[in-house]
């Protein structure tokens, strides 16, 4: 090396004392349409999703206290009709707070599991479910099971059986009457693990997915065959593929597919919602449908979920709706049978009129919510996590 007059100043042992320069740092973007199995950033909690999930749990409460016949006939004492001579005809629409937990549990299943192995998404599922469906059933039994109370208790061996979630499939007596939803959740985990975790999620996969299950569903319904409708659920899985094509919108508003798949989902959706609920009316019908409502309702959910995946009600982020989040599943689980229970109680013995009643019964059930979820979800949740993984669980 020269040293040169226009740089007397730098001389060789100088040169040689520097530094290199630092290498660039290489970029390495993800392509689009790879896996993408790196951890994602913290991302803020979507408050406003723990507020909707509560709303559909007590649109299915009010569904189950004053929108239908059956055993709460028998806590009241009498139909549900004659106490609410118009609030039950509205109570009745309640049941579609189910169609809108499916559309938040395709965003969240969509979210929960991008960069998440398979292991991890499994353990993540098991642990935020069995806890709490575990105690409910261990309760709601041996609650039945009191002389004082007067509701049928499932024999030992199909309370048991209800402990493994796969009781529907199997034709065993249910000890809790919403299971049947956990039931189409387990068969929704099971084809996004199978089809999108696995492999790696990225966002070619997860539209593929969403239109494979589309169009098999469609072809399953036509088929009539039972396995094909069991497996690829025709009448719910609107319902999932559209909070994954809202869970999309969030990522990138500007995704016209995304927006596709949810526009197909909704125009599904509310014929299926249509087609299960709507009857003509008649004078041995607890209550009439609008199939006008029912249409209003399946798209009053679309557009909440899609709301908050644009980030339209951020200004309700309040520190509360998280709490109300951690009820609603507990909620969801003991409401029915136990509301049969506090009904009675609280109406025909106790002589309190039916809309204090029912509003009181909604009161005790949040409040055996927080119990659940302070005493068994917050410790038996994350061991269950960490059991499952080995304690290696990273949640995205």
């Amino acid at each position: 090396m020269t040293i040169t007059p226009e740089n007397p100043g730098r001389t060789l042992e100088r040169i040689l004392a520097e530094p290199a320069p630092a290498p660039p740092r290489p970029s390495s973007p993800q392509p689009p349409d790879g896996p993408d199995r790196r951890p994602a950033r913290a991302r803020p909690r979507l408050r406003a999703l723990d507020g909707l999930r509560l709303v559909a749990a007590l649109m299915v409460a009010a569904y189950h206290y004053g929108g239908r016949g059956g055993d709460i006939t028998k806590a009241w004492g009498t139909s549900a009709a004659s106490l609410f001579p118009t609030a039950h005809t509205w109570f009745a629409y309640g049941c579609l707070g189910v169609q809108i937990f499916f559309v938040i549990s395709g965003f969240v299943i969509c979210m929960s599991g991008w960069g998440r192995s398979l292991t991890s998404f499994f353990a993540s599922r098991a642990a935020r479910l069995l806890p709490a469906y575990w105690a409910a059933v261990l309760l709601v039994t041996l609650v039945f099971a009191l002389p004082a109370v007067a509701y049928k208790a499932v024999s030992p061996s199909d309370a048991l059986v209800n402990l493994t979630l796969l009781q529907q499939p199997l034709g065993v007596n249910r000890v809790l009457g919403v299971c049947w939803t956990l039931w189409a959740e387990i068969r929704f985990y099971a084809l996004f693990a199978v089809c999108v975790v696995l492999p790696g999620a990225s966002r070619r996969r997860i539209v593929l997915f969403c239109a494979a299950w589309t169009l098999a569903a469609a072809l399953g319904k036509a088929s009539g065959e039972p396995l094909a409708e069991v497996v690829l659920m025709p009448e719910y899985a609107p319902f999932f593929i559209g909070g994954i094509g809202l869970y999309l919108v969030h990522r990138n508003r500007r995704d016209v597919t995304a927006w596709g798949i949810v526009g197909v989902s909704w125009l599904l959706g509310q014929h299926f919602a249509v087609d299960a609920l709507w009857h003509p009316a008649g004078p041995h019908d607890f209550s009439y449908r609008s199939s006008l409502v029912i249409i209003a309702i399946v798209t009053a959910g679309f557009a909440a979920v899609a709301a908050i995946a644009l980030g339209a009600l951020a200004r309700f982020d309040r520190p509360w709706l998280t709490v109300a989040g951690a009820l609603t599943y507990p909620f969801y689980l003991v409401h029915e049978h136990l509301g049969w229970v506090a009904v009675s109680a609280l109406h025909r013995r106790l002589g309190i009129p039916a809309g204090v009643t029912a509003m009181l019964t909604v009161a005790l059930m949040l409040a055996l919510a927080w119990l659940l979820h302070r005493y068994v979800e917050r410790w038996c949740t994350p061991l269950l996590r960490r059991s499952l993984t080995g304690g290696s669980d990273r949640p995205a």
